[in-house]
């Protein structure tokens, strides 16, 4: 088949399929004369590539894929997907700490909005000596509440 075939049948357009190519994603591609003669296996490889790119991936990165036909090659691409999971993981905690966080403080601005008198802002803040929370014993909420009606901050 010809790359226009190829990238209509992967979603995609004949200059990603001549990036992949050029980048060396796509190994070695057959030639009819001076075209390009892809099969079903450059198929699957540029399903492959577009998934890749739909999770995060970079181009750059993908570059055990032309040696997928050895066990060194899927070693490489599934030491790249660990290493991803990693980095998610890593940012999920970060994103439960700051929701934590973030959680801690509404609690004190909807404390500091409870009192019957106005109050400053260094009244309601948090003693700045101490920080927001413990990970390990603040537990991060699941559900974000609104403050009250009639809610109005003061400074």
């Amino acid at each position: 088949m010809r790359i226009g075939e190829l990238a209509q049948r992967t979603g995609t357009t004949p200059k990603a399929v001549r990036l992949y190519e050029a980048r060396g994603l796509m190994g070695a591609v057959a030639r009819a004369g001076s075209y390009r003669d892809y099969g079903e296996a450059d198929v699957a490889r540029v399903l492959l590539i577009r998934r890749a790119q739909a999770l995060g991936f970079r181009l750059a990165e993908l570059g055990g894929l032309p040696a997928l036909d050895s066990a060194t090659g899927w070693d490489a691409v599934g030491q790249l997907i660990a290493d991803r999971r990693a980095a998610v993981a890593a940012e999920r905690a970060r994103l439960a700490t700051l929701d934590a966080e973030l959680a801690q403080l509404e609690r004190e601005l909807q404390q500091c909005d409870a009192q019957a008198v106005p109050a400053s802002a260094a009244a309601c803040a948090a003693d700045p000596v101490t920080p927001l929370h413990t990970p390990s014993t603040t537990p991060a909420t699941p559900a974000r509440t609104m403050p009250p009606r009639g809610f109005v901050a003061r400074v």
